[in-house]
């Protein structure tokens, strides 16, 4: 029997399900054999050691259950609330230690957004170990700059690391701290193009800028002043439509860094141009399509400017998606992204390299595809999607 979609919110919501049911069938497995656990495997086809999850890749699970949230969010189901509340007790379980035993303050950030947002669900609420982690983030905020380092012991302080802490500040209702980390990166991190950079340095001769401009950098800062502005408006009282200068620093950011992005990393059709491979390269552009969706449905104001800020933020995440959606491999009638939504999927095999953790970051498969964490930024995009087609009349 084939399916009609009667109008495009249908037609994303299809999409947004297969992409969920293709990571799920292809990439979770319980762990170690153990009733009543949940992870997904870092790769499909899967070597042995990683069906026994030898490697751990605390940030890629930590993406993983933030989309199992955007499902549940979108239609609630008890499948997918046993699935999340699975997830976050397997992810306690395989870390072997409380989740805050983690040098790096960039994994544990993303954990803490997507359990945060996960404790907001019908049924869940309490999540253990959550406020431990937030404050262990929190506590992380270094004396001398104000800010979250990378790692513990570490002297580079990046986007990557205080974009996902200012959102967490924010929407924790720490507002100070997330107005400090949002105007350290606009000091110190925008290039000459108006875009985000990685980080900066702290050399013994005086700071030393990371210059690379990664896709997830931009989401995250649009993210967190959008997230900053609307809890600025909803603690003085101001609805989200009335017109006030209360949270206009955070708006007017992201109104300069989505026109930013606008003109340095999309193609002619708004499709975002931004290759960043597998890895943990393989979720930098479904980050900044999640965060261009929340700037695009929940970014406060009246203004022209404001208007036309929404638009094109939705814009992009629309034209990306149809891009993505169209360059995908369908195997058994599900997707496979590809790692460059401008050009057609490479088919995942058994053999050659998996991606190597060097440096703390994990390099790319040697086909990309194969790799959990560029699946999970399709389904980012088509979850993005279907949130914006489901209100569509707001644009």
């Amino acid at each position: 029997m084939v399916t009609v979609l009667t109008n495009a919110r249908e037609q994303w919501d299809h999409r947004a399900d297969l992409a969920e049911q293709a990571v799920t069938e292809r990439h979770a497995k319980r762990l170690w054999s153990c009733p009543r656990t949940n992870l997904a495997v870092i790769a499909w086809p899967p070597t042995t050691r990683d069906k026994f999850f030898v490697r751990w890749h605390y940030w890629w699970q930590a993406h993983y259950l933030d989309n199992q949230v955007d499902a549940a969010l979108r239609r609630p189901t008890k499948t997918r609330i046993t699935r999340i509340r699975q997830t976050m007790r397997t992810i306690r379980m395989r870390n072997l230690q409380k989740l805050s035993k983690n040098n790096y303050y960039d994994d544990k950030a993303w954990l803490a957004l997507a359990m945060n947002r996960a404790s907001e669900l019908n049924k869940i609420q309490h999540v253990r170990g959550l406020r431990q982690l937030i404050h262990n983030i929190f506590d992380g905020v270094d004396t001398l700059t104000g800010v979250l380092p990378w790692r513990t012991n570490e002297n580079f302080y990046n986007v990557p690391t205080n974009g996902p802490a200012a959102i967490l500040a924010a929407r924790t209702g720490e507002l100070q701290l997330a107005e400090n980390l949002i105007d350290w990166t606009f000091e110190h991190l925008i290039n000459e193009n108006g875009l985000v950079m990685d980080g900066l340095h702290m050399r013994m001769h005086g700071p030393e800028a990371a210059r690379q401009v990664y896709s997830y950098c931009q989401g995250v800062m649009v993210g967190a002043c959008t997230e900053l502005a609307v809890a600025q408006r909803a603690l003085a009282g101001v609805a989200p439509d009335e017109v006030s200068q209360v949270g206009i620093a955070q708006i007017t950011r992201v109104q300069k860094l989505v026109s930013a992005i606008e003109e340095h990393m999309t193609d002619s059709n708004l499709v975002l141009s931004n290759e960043s491979g597998g890895g943990d390269g393989g979720l930098f552009n479904g980050v900044l399509m999640r965060y261009l969706a929340l700037v695009a449905l929940e970014l406060p104001g009246v203004s022209d400017a404001t208007k036309r800020t929404r638009k094109v933020a939705r814009d992009i995440v629309m034209a990306t998606a149809e891009a993505a959606w169209k360059t995908r491999l369908e195997i058994d009638g599900l997707p496979v992204f590809s790692a460059d939504w401008s050009r057609d999927a490479t088919l995942p095999q058994s053999g050659g390299l998996v991606g190597a953790t060097i440096a703390g970051a994990v390099s790319s498969s040697d086909i990309a595809e194969r790799d959990l964490s560029v699946q999970l930024s399709g389904w980012m995009l088509m979850e993005a999607a279907a949130r914006l087609s489901a209100a569509e009349g707001k644009f």
